[in-house]
């Protein structure tokens, strides 16, 4: 058993500009974070993610960075980001650091450099082509909708961004752009941070001559740089050039990626990675249409959804390491996606969804909220919404596909980006005390009942449960090393598995429906009679039965 304190952590993510505001500017920053690490302290996680506060002209939230090595100002200053790194390290709380390096900003001094001419020293930093007649170089779409190319006068040549316009990728075959960013990676590491999580850091390496592709519903083609030719080559050298040299935690975002990549990526030899998200679970079931990528998705059923976690599980058994997760910035609130977040269901089916996820195998990431059960935001109005995916596919889709505004505002009910960005819900007072300005975006409305200081308070709530889920995982070895499988794979309605370490057992039984559903017998015979409930959110259970949304784990021995 390979043991490592990243296997055993759990992680937090904090998205800053949604946390705490402590000026009252209605924007998050990183001394409202520091006022609420014993909040964190409380909940008994052991790392937080932080999502980008680097130097950002904001055009997508901070994942343009026109400076690595400075605070984004709206966030506050150096010292304050000093601050909250010792008394996050006081408490015993590690940080990790949002890597952003597949793009810049096009504010960066590096782009600005690289635009001015052909021979620029800087010019082989970014990946700039010719026009193809009299069009773009290739037929790539970019993820935030229309071309993946920008023509940029001043030159007369297209760059390269497979975000926004305002986000050109860098070009990693220039080794003088990897120098650079292992050179930025050791700052930080330097002033003592503990780890790294690297957005898409699976699309890095572009195919080589940069081929077209087959043209979806909007005209543009999928890239292909998901997993390019390098990828690992250059990972294996950022490892021996930066990562190797300390103690890290080290996740990251891999869209595409499948779970041989993933052996290669989060390797247990350490070559690269500790581990990866995948986000095979999140997409939809195979019945559905999809015709608009993500918008029009549905969730897919259970039976499919068990098989891809459980392949996920025992594929990387012993081989490579798992991250768990249904929530985060860039996806609807977990409770409203997988759960049921009506007033009936919403506390039931919130501790369900964090049993069945934090009793496998992997590291456990907790969105912010979600410990408390946060849900969607459900805007009516297309003013309220932020995101600049959301913004662009209601522009793109309404436009030139030809979907009604009924239809797309659904879709964005259900799936923007925004629903896991409205402010973190600290009370029941003006804007859920997360600022006294106004703030940035809306509130969600449910802030008077759905709210931390309620939940602190009260051994019922989501918080306390996943408090519990917290205390578990760091107290019983084979919630963290047990190995996995699942039992009755073929069922609609329950999601049953066991942990197996030595002679200890783990049976975890999770009902996804509000209907009561009858345990299988051939389940129920697995359970010894001297079974202990370690955890479970009825205070009352049937016999032989699960409730609505009911989850229980029972500990054994053979």
């Amino acid at each position: 058993m390979n043991k490592a304190w990243w296997k055993e952590a759990v992680v937090y993510q904090i998205y800053p500009r949604s946390f705490m505001d402590s000026n009252g500017d209605g924007i998050g920053d990183l001394n409202g974070i520091t006022e609420k690490l014993e909040y964190l302290k409380e909940l008994g996680i052991d790392v937080i993610w932080l999502s980008p506060v680097y130097q950002s002209p904001n055009d997508d939230n901070g994942y343009d960075i026109s400076d690595y090595q400075a605070i984004m100002e709206e966030f506050g200053t150096m010292e304050d980001y000093d601050r909250m790194l010792a008394r996050a390290h006081e408490l015993g709380i590690k940080i990790m650091m949002d890597l952003v390096v597949n793009h810049t900003s096009d504010e960066h001094a590096w782009f600005v450099e690289s635009r001015k001419s052909v021979d620029n020293p800087y010019r082989d930093f970014y990946i700039w082509r010719k026009g193809k007649d009299g069009k773009e170089p290739n037929n790539w779409g970019s993820c935030f909708s229309g071309s993946a190319w920008k023509y940029d006068p001043q030159t007369d040549m297209y760059f390269l961004h497979l975000f926004s316009k305002k986000q050109p990728d860098l070009n990693w075959d220039n080794p003088k752009v990897r120098d650079q960013v292992f050179e930025m990676m050791n700052w930080w590491c330097e002033k003592g941070i503990d780890g790294f999580r690297m957005d898409v850091i699976s699309l890095i390496s572009k195919p080589e001559g940069l081929p077209d592709g087959i043209p979806g519903e909007t005209g543009y083609a999928d890239s292909g740089c998901a997993n390019g030719p390098h990828v690992h080559e250059y990972l294996k050298e950022m490892n021996r050039k930066v990562l190797s040299h300390y103690d890290l935690i080290t996740v990251g975002e891999a869209a595409g990626v499948t779970l041989e990549e993933a052996k290669k990526y989060a390797n247990a030899d350490g070559s690269e990675l500790n581990m990866v998200f995948q986000f095979e679970h999140m997409g939809s079931g195979p019945e559905a249409d999809n015709r608009y990528g993500k918008w029009d998705s549905h969730k897919m059923p259970l039976p499919v959804w068990k098989k891809i976690l459980s392949r996920w599980q025992t594929g990387l058994e012993g081989k490579a390491w798992n991250s768990l997760f249904l929530s985060n910035h860039d996806q609807p609130r977990s409770v409203s996606w997988f759960g049921n977040d009506s007033e009936q269901y919403r506390e039931i089916s919130a501790k369900m969804l964090g049993t069945c996820l934090h009793m496998m195998q992997g590291t456990p990431y907790v969105y912010q909220g979600e410990e408390l059960g946060m849900c969607n935001a459900y805007f009516d109005q297309l003013e309220d919404y932020r995101d600049i995916e959301s913004l662009n596919a209601y522009k793109e889709l309404t436009e030139t596909c030809g979907v009604s505004h009924e239809e797309m505002m659904g879709y964005l009910k259900r799936i923007s980006r925004d629903n896991a960005r409205t402010p973190m819900q600290w009370d029941d007072s003006a804007n859920a005390g997360f600022t006294t300005g106004t703030p940035w975006i809306k509130v969600n409305s449910n802030y008077p009942k759905v709210n931390a200081k309620q939940e602190v308070s009260d051994p019922d709530s989501v918080f306390s449960y996943y408090k519990k889920l917290i205390r578990l995982r760091h107290e019983n070895e084979i919630i963290v090393y047990g190995d996995y499988e699942l039992l009755a794979p073929e069922d609609e309605a329950l999601f049953i598995y066991t942990r197996m370490l030595g002679t200890q057992r783990l049976m975890v039984l999770c009902n996804f429906t509000e209907k009561e559903v009858a345990i299988p017998a051939e389940v129920t015979e697995q359970i010894p009679a001297d079974a202990k409930l370690l955890i479970g959110n009825y205070s009352k259970q049937k016999e032989e039965v699960l409730q609505a949304y009911e989850a229980r784990v029972y500990a054994y021995h053979l």
